[in-house]
């Protein structure tokens, strides 16, 4: 079949990867896979009805050849034109693994995007080095707390917010799970808890940010965003997966705004569960919160309520802080049950630029101690 198409398709030839792993017999096999996932990808169009070369040779994907990583799992770079992504962070997703996601056996490792590509995607305002300059803490990892739990008022929540900024805590969030319920409001609890930090900061000297959570339905996202900076909030917490990958990456690059981000996992954990199928934890916890404009991204370490191995844990520290053209690396955080008897343990496995983020612990108090002193305790031990 020839379709006369009157506007010739002349497209860069520029193109961005994606690193697939494939279950398959043999070489051969996982080639033939990958040539499915080329048009599967592109123009989701059977290969004998392309109807003309130039959609063939300019759209549809380009696999290099497989290489074996062992158990029956073959690695495979699928190349995509630039122009397939048309600019966007949602149909570039759209091409990485769109219909792909919906079928077995193949798993989205690793991107690399080209400087024509990665250039309409910012991502990070701050990063690990902005983000530093802001607290000014530039010689340990940082340290985050979560206001919880769901139930307290908004003054009650205020007052925790200002102890745990008094001990030292650089960043307080809200905990994911607060959000515009009759208990907390939204409109109540943000201008409170934004009141205590600044008046913890007046009297420590210290820059505390407060980071209220603004996942909201889609019409609410910016008005709650805004609503938390003009109430001096020092940050956002949002969740990509509840509210919207490209949703963070506008607040990101809202010059109004411009607040960093801590990007929180809630729903999409199950996309890196499986080895077989999904995100690799590298792909999801860092490449893509980065794309997205987070200056942090939580993720669970191992030995805490989560099942992540310690492989999953430097993937995903490699994701959030090796090179990835222009963007910036942004910071790793570990969570999920985490204590301060393993604080030490913590910053020898990440080393200096993490941030370490204890929720429930930090209220466990030994005799002796108020949250106050835990939290400066905390400080101690992230210091060295």
């Amino acid at each position: 079949m020839t379709i006369e198409d009157p506007v010739a398709l002349a497209l860069s030839g520029e193109r961005f990867a994606a690193r697939c792993r494939i279950r398959a017999d043999d070489a051969a096999a996982a080639l033939v896979r990958a040539r499915e996932i080329c048009l599967e990808q592109t123009v989701e169009f059977p290969d004998a009805l392309i109807p003309n070369t130039a959609i063939r040779e300019q759209i549809v994907g380009a696999p290099d050849a497989p290489v074996a990583v062992g158990d029956g799992a073959w690695d495979v770079t699928i190349r995509y034109p630039v122009e397939a992504a048309g600019g966007e962070l949602t149909q570039l997703l759209n091409v990485l693994f769109g219909n792909v996601a919906l079928q077995p056996g193949v798993r989205l490792m690793d991107i690399a995007l080209p400087p024509a590509l990665a250039q309409g995607l910012p991502g990070p305002r701050f990063g690990i080095r902005g983000l530093r300059r802001l607290l000014d803490v530039h010689d340990r990892p940082l340290l985050c707390t979560a206001l919880k739990p769901m139930g307290l008022s908004a003054p009650a929540l205020a007052q925790l917010a200002y102890e745990l900024a008094l001990g030292g805590i650089d960043l307080i969030k809200d905990d994911h799970g607060l959000a515009d319920q009759p208990f907390s409001p939204f409109a109540e609890r943000v201008p409170r808890c934004a009141a205590a930090v600044a008046r913890a900061n007046q009297e420590t000297g210290r820059r505390c940010l407060y980071l209220p959570n603004v996942t909201a339905p889609a019409a609410a996202v910016g008005p709650r965003a805004r609503a938390a900076r003009d109430s001096g909030a020092g940050g956002l917490l949002f969740c990509p997966g509840l509210a919207g990958f490209d949703a963070m990456r506008g607040l990101a690059a809202d010059d109004d705004l411009a607040l960093p981000i801590l990007s929180h996992p809630a729903l999409v954990g199950g996309l890196a569960l499986s080895p077989d199928t999904g995100l690799s934890p590298r792909m999801l916890y860092g490449r893509l919160n980065r794309l997205a404009g987070a200056d942090a991204a939580i993720f669970p370490h191992l030995g805490g309520r989560f099942a992540f191995s310690a492989a999953d844990c430097r993937d995903i520290a490699a994701g959030c802080t090796d090179a990835m053209g222009d963007t910036a690396p942004i910071f790793p955080v570990p969570a999920g049950g985490m204590k301060l008897a393993r604080v030490r343990e913590l910053c020898e496995f990440y080393g200096r630029d993490c941030m370490l983020l204890i929720g429930g612990d930090l209220h466990a108090l030994e005799p002796g101690e108020d949250l106050v002193s835990r939290c400066r305790r905390f400080v101690a031990l992230a210091a060295g």
